[in-house]
């Protein structure tokens, strides 16, 4: 299966941006998006041979997720997820569940310029790690979507300058730490510990991604017992439209 997770930093923007011929042509399995910024009602999108779910956030313009899937899901969840409660009107997560595992797409908060949403942030990160947890007790989890952190140095361009900058801040890094030693794997660097200079997001106001000045902040995060099945992890950062690339996760569940 090829899976692909890309924050659109808005579809109807991204749409004039030659979305559908990337979409097109990379043939994924299944396709995730972030920060759609619109409603589904708001635009049409002829994707022949897939499925569309949509999760959007009660105020228009602003985040929201959605998921496009050749393989028609055993079941899809928007809202009614315990934790959600008080976060279900910013349309962040949209889990969809499969034969043999748990697709969770998620726009994880961003912490703000001055920090002010460090508190929801971290009550996010604990709940969402109970909850991954919890499925995966039925089946394994692949979690994917713009996670909103920058877990290890390597990860950003300018670590030593940003360390009290959102998506950086050492309870966001020790957050992605918990997750991953409760069992889950970032695809990325288990294939590639040592790799630099690969980043997911640039700064459109520095223009940041002419001189790949970078954050790599959109993860494909799977359950350890999935990591015998992974083929490739990627971050397609040749690929424009957005001020975040791609993501690509290739996993051969036929594999040994």
């Amino acid at each position: 299966m090829k899976l692909i997770s890309w924050n659109v930093n808005g579809i109807r923007a991204t749409l004039k941006k030659g979305f559908m011929d990337f979409f097109n042509s990379i043939d994924a399995d299944i396709f995730a998006i972030q920060e759609t910024k619109c409603h589904a009602h708001q635009v049409e999108i002829d994707m022949p041979g897939y499925f569309q779910y949509w999760h959007q956030a009660e105020k228009k313009g602003y985040s929201g997720t959605a998921v496009f899937t050749k393989v028609e899901p055993l079941n899809v969840r928007r809202s009614g997820i315990d934790f959600f409660e008080d976060f279900d009107n910013e349309g962040r997560v949209l889990e969809l569940e499969f034969e043999k595992f748990y697709f969770v797409n998620c726009y994880t908060p961003n912490s703000k310029n001055d920090l002010s949403r460090i508190p929801y942030r971290v009550t996010w990160e604990g709940k969402m790690r109970d909850y991954l947890k919890g499925l995966e007790e039925k089946k394994p989890v692949i979690y994917t979507g713009d996670l909103n952190v920058a877990h290890k140095e390597i990860d950003l361009k300018n670590p030593d300058t940003n360390k009290k900058s959102a998506g950086f801040t050492q309870e966001e890094r020790e957050n992605m730490t918990f997750l991953l030693e409760r069992g889950f794997v970032d695809t990325f660097r288990h294939l590639y510990p040592d790799k630099t200079d690969v980043y997911t997001w640039w700064s459109y106001i520095t223009r940041a991604r002419d001189r790949n000045v970078g954050w790599r902040i959109d993860y494909f995060i799977v359950s350890e017992s999935l990591v015998p099945y992974i083929e490739d992890s990627k971050c397609l950062m040749d690929i424009m439209g957005s001020d975040h690339c791609p993501v690509e996760l290739q996993i051969d569940f036929n594999k040994n």
